[in-house]
């Protein structure tokens, strides 16, 4: 009699890039991206079941939106609501994709342009300057405001890590291209640029609320964010009625792509039509920066507002899962082969619902859902030319005992 042998399945988490076709300004991606799915799936790459996840790149779905504005009309919504003289820019990232066409704009609609700089790095991690070269000469990033003199007599020309910018020179080459009179200095202290202005135009994302509560406490007469320029439409512009420019992306020399709005209809639309064609309930987001840390450039991504501006009901929530580590170093240390194996997938099987600070769900990560998953589709996707603007994966809300 032959021994029965259990079936294990070897394979957990897949995350898989989806070539899609080429998708331009008001193209059908609700149609594009269902029927990617059921090409693909259909080739044999994969099969399509319950709780499979779809995601869909942000940049794709605002350009089929035709979400886009120019330089000039940044500029002209930046004179109307900041006054058109004097504008503190405060906290900007370093970025020729992602700001640089912000600032230009920013310049069309102003006299003089006051761009204050935080140090060592952006908010988003991009270093001027090493932190130890501060500290070597005495300097202190917490209270110490400096002029571009001082900051390059101490520490010389900036230098990105990998791009080899000098972030500084450009930003200000920029806005003096516009017609615009630029002036340069470093800190971290938002109230620093009431020495110069008190109109002030603050570029940081996730902080940006924090920013504006001190300028408003400390007397600045007029504060907006870039959450406030472009969050409605501009001579016919697009815009983002939450994150204004905030999410932006350069598309030309002349224009920016923004956010996409009604990333929720979307992702529920599309999921509906799974359904329909397949009988099965994928889970459907959208996604932009993901949120991890380089250990050499330092940068930790994340210039989006959110990971995930829209996504399906089923993707709410933090993972609640226990640590095998822990199970298998502690309760069930005694046990070895297939008794380790069922007191494992038992207590997998027997875990309460929310886990919360239970001692054997530490060292899981306690990040919702969408986080991880959009930072996932970053990785997968990349930001080149792979052509795989839409993610799928399979085996997320799987576990031991599956």
């Amino acid at each position: 009699m032959e021994q029965q042998t259990e079936q294990i399945r070897r394979i957990g988490t897949i995350s898989m890039g989806l070539r899609a076709p080429i998708v331009q300004e008001g193209d059908p991606l609700q149609d594009i991206v269902v029927n990617t799915v059921l090409e693909a799936a259909a080739s044999g790459a994969f099969q399509v079941e319950d709780r499979d996840i779809l995601a869909v790149t942000e940049s794709i779905l605002a350009r089929s939106q035709s979400n886009y504005a120019t330089i000039s009309q940044i500029g002209a919504d930046v004179k109307a609501k900041l006054g058109g003289d004097t504008i503190g820019v405060i906290f900007p990232i370093l970025s020729r994709n992602r700001f640089s066409i912000c600032l230009k704009g920013f310049a069309r609609g102003a006299r003089k342009i006051v761009l204050m700089l935080s140090y060592p790095s952006d908010e988003v991690g991009n270093h001027l300057v090493d932190i130890d070269l501060i500290d070597e000469k005495g300097i202190d990033p917490y209270t110490d405001t400096l002029t571009q003199e001082e900051f390059e007599s101490l520490f010389g020309k900036s230098c990105h890590t990998f791009t080899q910018m000098d972030y500084v020179t450009y930003y200000k080459e920029l806005i003096q291209a516009e017609g615009c009179e630029a002036e340069i200095i470093f800190s971290n202290n938002p109230r620093a640029i009431l020495d110069f202005t008190d109109t002030v135009l603050t570029c940081d994302i996730h902080t940006r609320f924090r920013t504006k509560r001190l300028l408003k406490k400390a007397g600045a007469r007029l504060v907006l964010g870039m959450d406030d320029i472009l969050n409605a439409s501009v001579d016919g512009s697009g815009f983002h009625p939450e994150y204004g420019l905030l999410g932006s992306n350069k598309s030309t020399e002349e224009t920016i792509k923004l956010f996409p709005v009604d990333c929720d209809a979307f992702v529920k639309n599309v999921q509906k039509q799974l359904l329909q064609k397949t009988g099965k309930q994928v889970e459907v987001m959208i996604y932009g920066d993901g949120a991890f840390k380089d250990p050499v450039g330092k940068i930790w991504e994340l210039a989006d507002p959110v990971v995930s501006p829209g996504y399906t009901d089923g993707l709410l929530g933090t993972p609640n899962e226990v640590k095998l580590k822990y199970l298998a170093d502690n309760a069930f240390k005694h046990l070895t082969g297939d008794a380790l194996k069922e007191a494992v997938r038992r207590s997998i099987s027997e875990k309460q619902e929310h886990l919360g600070n239970h001692m054997a769900a530490q060292g899981t990560t306690p990040r919702r859902l969408t986080d991880l998953i959009g930072s996932l589709c970053d990785l997968t996707s990349g930001s080149g030319d792979k052509g795989t603007p839409f993610v799928y994966i399979k085996g997320y809300f799987d576990n031991y005992t599956a």
